[in-house]
């Protein structure tokens, strides 16, 4: 007698339990909490937000089943929309999910506040002028939309009631053995308080649509109904302990709406985190060491992201804080690792290709640069591969040699011009050391010596500048042009005739050079000189040119005075 009561009230306590968890849970319509933004409304192939609050502007991104993104921006006043047709008319048929920012209305004159701060890398004080101005986390709405047949399904369409007839007695129409019936009857909703613990020691079903005996499987406590939620309300009032109440949810209520799994924050009206339907095995999975793998059960590193086609990081800043929008992408392919500018244009900044060799770009803790080494010792610090092979890079002040300034080469064909510029104080190059040098096709064309002096075409300058002519400036300051035999060819005697009608046409001006009009000069005009005097451009005057000329017409004259000479003294002889 004992057991059977005891049995007896098991059942009670179980039944008791069991009609206590059935109270109905009916679909409600959508509450403002879950639509902060904008109420959503779509029929046919138009979804639109009819938006509440005043807001400079409203961001709208749609992804579509096949992971085409629609975004537009709406203005104050315009209600945000969007049009199958907006995808390129493409009709695919399963779920869209959308989300909706809210962006503040923010003065010009807190933008230039923060616009100031950014520029000072001063985020402290960004984070005052944010909160004096009432800027705080940025107003999202997120949500889905189902298209079938090519058209919207109305959200606000409320789900049916089940089939199921549910009965007094704990049975239904649809459980086996269950009585035949004229119309559904309902089990009568009573609370039921049981002031000890319940232990069931088998499954558990809780839902309006749990029927007499369902097949379990392996489940130990089953939801089932057409809205199943798990709640955790918070009751303390004492100060100083937690409040919230959270909620597991399983897919949204409304038609049309997500295939989803939630953990919302009630007490926020927010939803942290979210898995949508037939999302991919292992879409995020921690092993037990801590390992986060995105795509993979097998991560191998703190975090490991893995997909068939160039995993990425998208690093988005909108203007909700007040900040200029700035997009970026962090992605690595088969044929590069890059940073990626999307909002200015997707241009690829910085870009590693596969293959790069150690220390590629190596930066020091003394904040030197290093390309191709490990061990920069200036500012920016270029190696080579093969020191012994005349190739050395440096650009900087290397404490260990002196100042020098170090550009190198890697062979033969550096640059467009198949040459380098190369300053270097070490054994592989030609006295004098440290010297600046530019050559071509690895022929030596200027050097800058460690005496300042400059040559051109020459390989150890004598004088401050001297050229492979022969040309040079002396250390007076003199300019000193080349005049030897060897360098030149086609001499003959300039005409006499030639020189002066050189020197006739030749007139001697006063001016002014354009670029310093405070200076006064004589001189001659490049285009109104005779051709042989002038250079080939029209544009300048050789000075032993003109010499030249001067010192034939003064030979000429020198002559005809010697003439004239003789001629006076046999005139003075004969008529003495």
């Amino acid at each position: 007698m004992m057991h059977a009561r005891a049995m007896s009230i098991s059942r009670s306590v179980v039944v008791s339990l069991t009609c206590l968890l059935l109270f109905p849970t009916l679909s409600v319509a959508k509450s403002s909490s879950s639509e902060p933004v904008g109420r959503l409304s779509a029929s046919g192939s138009t979804a639109q937000w009819m938006t509440v609050g005043d807001h400079a502007a409203i961001d709208l991104i749609v992804v579509a089943p096949d992971g085409s993104v629609f975004r537009k921006e709406f203005a104050a006043g315009s209600t945000p929309s969007f049009r199958l047709q907006d995808l390129g008319g493409k009709l695919t048929d399963g779920s869209y999910s959308y989300e909706l920012r809210a962006i503040p209305r923010i003065s010009a004159e807190v933008k230039r506040q923060l616009a100031a701060a950014r520029a000072a890398d001063d985020d402290a004080a960004a984070a005052r002028i944010q909160q004096a101005a009432g800027i705080g986390a940025t107003m999202v709405q997120s949500g889905s939309l189902s298209v079938v047949n090519g058209a919207f399904i109305n959200p606000d369409v409320e789900e049916p009631p089940s089939s199921v007839l549910r009965l007094q007695n704990g049975t239904s129409s649809g459980s086996k053995g269950a009585a035949s019936l004229s119309g559904p009857r309902t089990i009568k909703p009573l609370d039921i308080v049981q002031p000890d613990d319940v232990i069931i020691q088998g499954s558990l079903c809780v839902g309006l649509d749990c029927v007499v005996n369902e097949s379990f499987g392996f489940d130990t406590i089953r939801l089932k109904e057409n809205n199943t939620r798990i709640k955790f309300q918070d009751t303390s009032a004492a100060a100083g302990f937690p409040t919230h109440d959270w909620q597991l949810t399983a897919n949204d209520s409304n038609s049309g709406g997500a295939e989803k799994f939630s953990i919302e924050d009630i007490t926020a009206a927010t939803v942290p985190f979210t898995v949508t339907g037939s999302s991919p095995t292992n879409s995020l999975f921690i092993d037990s060491t801590g390992r986060l793998g995105l795509r993979t059960g097998t991560p191998v590193l703190d975090l490991h992201i893995s997909t068939g086609n160039t995993p990425a990081i998208r690093q988005e800043q909108t203007s909700a804080g007040g900040f200029t929008a700035q997009t970026w992408d962090i992605g690595a392919n088969e044929a590069n690792w890059f940073v990626r500018d999307v909002t200015g244009g997707s241009r690829l900044p910085l870009r590693i290709r596969p293959g790069a060799p150690t220390s590629s770009i190596d930066i020091s803790s003394s904040g030197n640069v290093g390309i191709g080494t490990g061990s920069p010792q200036v500012l920016l610090d270029v190696r080579g591969t093969n020191a012994t092979a005349d190739i050395f890079e440096a650009i900087g002040i290397n404490p260990t040699t002196g100042p020098s300034l170090n550009f190198g080469y890697s062979g033969a064909t550096f640059g467009r011009g198949s040459g380098f510029f190369n300053v270097r104080p070490d054994a592989l190059a030609a006295a004098p050391n440290p010297s600046i040098r530019f050559m071509i096709a690895n022929v030596q064309k200027m050097i800058l010596d460690n005496e300042g002096f400059l040559g051109l075409d020459v390989a150890n300058p004598a004088f401050p500048i001297d050229h492979s002519s022969g040309a040079h400036l002396t250390a007076g300051g003199v300019w000193t042009d080349a005049s030897s035999r060897e360098f030149k060819q086609d001499i003959c005697d300039l005409d006499s005739r030639e020189a002066r009608e050189a020197l006739n046409v030749m007139t001697p001006v006063k001016f002014v050079y354009k670029a310093n009009p405070s200076e006064h000069h004589v001189g001659f005009i490049a285009e109104d000189v005779p051709a042989h005097v002038a250079t080939s451009d029209r544009k300048s005057l050789s000075p032993m040119d003109v010499v030249a000329v001067l010192t034939k017409v003064v030979q000429e004259q020198q002559k005809t005075i010697d003439l004239l000479s003789a001629r006076v003294k046999d005139l003075e002889a004969h008529h003495n």
